[in-house]
């Protein structure tokens, strides 16, 4: 039984110290930016500074990766990108199936080279 209670104490701690304080923020700013126009330079300006963002990290990971990831070849992991960039690309920009593609490509290309 104490067991069980210690992954509930976890799961709450996390709930509490994880979740709830991004959901405020979150909400904040759904409820700020609801009347802005879209086409604002502000917004344009801001998915501008989101895409460098995502794409630094991005790149971070492709050329000094963490974990496990670091045992996978360059060229494959380069590779599973560019699958997953034309099967979004291909499935009418759906980033699920985009990143699930090059997901199955990565994962394929380190079974078959064992």
């Amino acid at each position: 039984m104490t067991e069980l209670l210690g992954e509930w104490q976890a799961l709450l701690v996390l709930l509490l110290a994880g979740f709830l304080p991004n959901e405020v923020w979150r909400m904040l700013g759904v409820w700020l930016g609801g009347g802005l126009d879209e086409g604002s330079e502000l917004l344009v300006w801001v998915r501008a500074v989101a895409s460098a963002i995502l794409a630094g990290v991005i790149a971070q990971i492709l050329l000094m990766p963490p974990g496990a990831l670091a045992a996978v070849p360059p060229t494959l992991r380069f590779g599973a990108v560019v699958a997953g960039l034309i099967i979004f690309l291909a499935t009418k920009r759906s980033i699920f199936i985009g990143v699930l593609g090059g997901e199955a490509v990565l994962l394929f290309g380190q079974w078959w080279m064992g």
